[in-house]
């Protein structure tokens, strides 16, 4: 089940919109890939966890241990595979938050869920939960094996288009673009930046950006490197 999980009107003011629109959206809204005939996927969540703090709100976002076999040192929202114990794509996001960077699932209210979405390079269906930081509790790398570092980052300095630019390359003879940021000493692309980036014009929080900034991922990846030590 997609949509709200709650009135949108017992949300606050800047979350609504997104809300409202959640049971409206497909998956084509956010990416134009779609699991190929015959091939299996792996369940997965996301918890796309919205809080507001002095600058207004924030998204909780972690950046992935160097050492992973799989999007290593990337920055990403809390969640991972759903595993036998879990009732439901909400739960799945729940108990990978907490388990990832100690948030207590006691102050969080899931609001809607998103449409499942395709992740061709680690073949995941991920559905993306939307919440509310209703509590916030501290967070923290829980374990460093799995877990670099943790932030809240303001969505104004999302939204700053001094932050953002698209990321391109070649492969296999096909070019590749895509939305970034660059915030908080953290470089964000691929899945993440392109949910983020359809996130922020769906809620109304877009500013104009340059989208004819598009800079190598490779050169990206290095300028930003430092950021991930």
């Amino acid at each position: 089940m997609t949509g709200p999980l709650v009135d949108a009107d017992s949300v606050p003011h800047w979350l609504r919109p997104l809300v409202q629109v959640s049971g409206d959206v497909s998956s084509g809204t956010f990416t134009r890939f779609s699991p190929p005939e015959n091939v299996s996927t792996k369940s997965a969540a996301v918890l796309i966890l919205f809080g507001e703090g002095e600058r207004g709100p924030d998204v909780l976002l972690l950046r992935r241990a160097t050492t992973l076999g799989s999007h290593a040192g990337q920055v990403a929202f809390p969640g991972g595979g759903a595993e036998d114990g879990d009732d439901g794509p909400v739960a799945t996001a729940l108990r990978e938050a907490e388990e990832e960077t100690g948030v207590d699932p006691s102050g969080v209210r899931p609001v809607a869920v998103l449409p499942e979405l395709f992740v061709p390079v680690s073949r995941f269906a991920v559905t993306p939960v939307l919440a509310h930081w209703v509590n916030p509790s501290p967070v923290h790398a829980v374990d460093p094996a799995e877990t670099a570092a943790v932030a809240r980052v303001a969505v104004s300095d999302l939204a700053d288009p001094a932050n953002r630019f698209h990321v391109g390359r070649e492969r296999d003879g096909a070019r590749w673009k895509g939305p970034a940021f660059a915030v908080d000493g953290l470089f964000v692309w691929g899945f993440t930046a392109g949910l983020l980036s359809v996130l922020l014009s769906l809620a109304g929080w877009e500013r104009d950006w340059d989208t004819d900034d598009i800079r190598d991922l490779e050169a990206a990846l290095r300028d930003h490197e430092w950021e991930a030590t």
